[in-house]
C-alpha cells in the first residue's frame, strides 16, 4: 500500500510520493529591480503542532500540520528534493495557489496550471508573477491586507503555507520505473555519478542580532523580483493521480510566539544583505534549457509588495559584483553575432 503519511525528518518535511520539502531562510531582496537567486542561509526549524497541546492555539491544533518561526518581513524559499520519481506539488499561500493565483483546490488543473512538477522544479522562491520571474515570499502579519491571500481574496483567514502532493498513477509510475531501469542499465556503473542539482545553494552564515518582535499571526506577502522560471508540465493531466496522496498546513509564527509555544529560542534574524554582498559571497542563476517557463496569471501579477503596505525598504543594498552570480544546471552559452549573408 502506498504511503499516505506526512512525516518530519529533522527540519525537512517528507510527503507521500517521495517529496521532501525544506523551508529555507534567505536574504530579502529590494522591492525594485530584478535580481539573481539569493542564497540559502540555513533551514527554518520545523515542529509538529500536536507536540504542543497545552500552548499552541486551539485552531492551529484543529488544523494540524507543522509550524516554523519567521520575523516580520523575513524572506523564505522552498527547496524540493526526494526520491527522483515524478510528483506534482501544489503550493498555497493563505490557500491561494502560488503558481496560478486561483483558490486552493484538491485537484490538479492545467488551465491554468496550479502545481509545480518535481524533480524538474528544484525550488520555489515566490509567487509566479512575471515572465521568467517570481516575487519573493516575505512574512507579514495578518490583518493589514498585505498578504497574497488578502489581496487576492479580500480576506485574511488562513495565513501560512499549504502543500499537497500528487504521484503518478500506478500505471504511469510502472512505465516510468521501467524506463529508468533501461536508462540506468545503459549508463552502467556511472549511473550514480550524476549531479543532483535539486539540493539548491546552501551556505553557513554568521548570526546577526535579533530584530523587534512582530504580531503573532503571519502570512506571506511578496517582496522583490528575481529571475526564476516556474516550469510548465509536459505530461498530460491524466498521468497524475486524481486525488492528493498527502497534504500539509504550515503555520507561520512570530519569534515570541515560537518561544511561548515551544520553549525554544527562535533563530536570529537573517544576515544583512549588504554585508553578504560586500563579503563577495555568491548569488545564483538556475537555467534548464529543456524546460518551458509557465506563463504568469493576471491575478498574481497584480499583487503589490509588502513595502506598499508597511513602508519602504530602508535596508542598504549592494548589487552583486562581477563573478558573484554562479550559474547552476545548464549553461546559457555565449551569444553568437550574425552578419551579412
Amino acid at each position: 500500500m502506498a504511503e499516505t503519511t506526512v512525516r518530519i525528518d529533522g527540519d525537512s518535511v517528507r510527503m507521500p510520493g517521495g517529496v521532501s520539502v525544506r523551508f529555507m531562510r534567505t536574504l530579502r531582496l529590494p522591492e525594485t529591480g530584478t535580481h539573481p537567486l539569493p542564497p540559502g542561509l540555513g533551514e527554518f526549524p520545523v515542529r509538529r503542532i500536536t507536540d504542543y497541546p497545552k500552548t499552541a492555539p486551539a485552531h492551529w491544533l484543529a488544523r494540524g500540520g507543522v509550524m516554523l518561526p519567521m520575523y516580520l518581513r523575513e524572506a523564505m524559499w522552498l527547496n524540493f528534493t526526494g526520491t527522483g520519481e515524478p510528483a506534482a506539488l501544489q503550493v498555497g499561500v493563505g490557500k491561494v495557489c502560488a503558481v496560478s493565483g486561483e483558490p486552493w483546490s484538491d485537484r490538479l488543473s492545467r488551465e491554468p496550471q496550479n502545481y509545480v512538477v518535481l524533480p524538474r522544479q528544484p525550488w520555489l522562491d515566490g509567487i509566479n508573477s512575471g515572465k521568467g520571474t517570481v516575487r519573493q515570499f516575505v512574512a507579514v502579519p495578518l490583518g493589514l491586507g498585505a498578504t497574497v491571500e488578502g489581496q487576492v481574496t479580500g480576506e485574511e483567514t488562513w495565513g501560512g503555507v499549504q502543500l499537497q502532493s500528487f504521484p503518478l498513477t500506478e500505471e504511469r509510475l510502472r512505465v516510468w520505473r521501467a524506463a529508468q531501469r533501461r536508462h540506468t542499465k545503459r549508463l552502467g556503473p556511472f549511473a550514480t555519478l550524476a549531479e543532483d542539482s535539486s539540493a539548491g545553494p546552501m551556505l553557513a552564515m554568521p548570526a546577526a542580532a535579533p530584530r523587534a518582535p512582530a504580531a503573532a499571526a503571519m502570512g506571506l506577502g511578496i517582496g522583490g523580483t528575481m529571475r526564476q522560471e516556474v516550469y510548465e508540465d509536459d505530461r498530460p493531466l491524466s498521468d497524475w493521480s486524481p486525488t492528493p496522496a498527502g497534504r500539509l498546513f504550515v503555520h507561520l509564527v512570530t519569534p515570541p510566539e515560537w518561544h511561548h509555544i515551544t520553549g525554544e529560542a527562535p533563530p536570529p534574524s537573517p544576515v544583512d544583505r549588504a554585508a553578504y554582498t560586500h563579503a563577495g559571497l555568491p548569488w545564483f542563476d538556475y537555467y534548464d534549457e529543456s524546460a518551458q517557463d509557465l506563463a504568469p496569471t493576471g491575478t498574481l501579477g497584480a499583487v503589490k509588495p509588502v513595502g506598499d503596505w508597511i513602508g519602504n525598504d530602508l535596508d542598504p543594498w549592494e548589487e552583486p559584483g562581477a563573478g558573484q552570480v554562479k550559474p547552476l544546471k545548464d549553461a546559457r552559452g555565449e551569444v553568437v553575432e550574425d552578419g551579412e549573408w
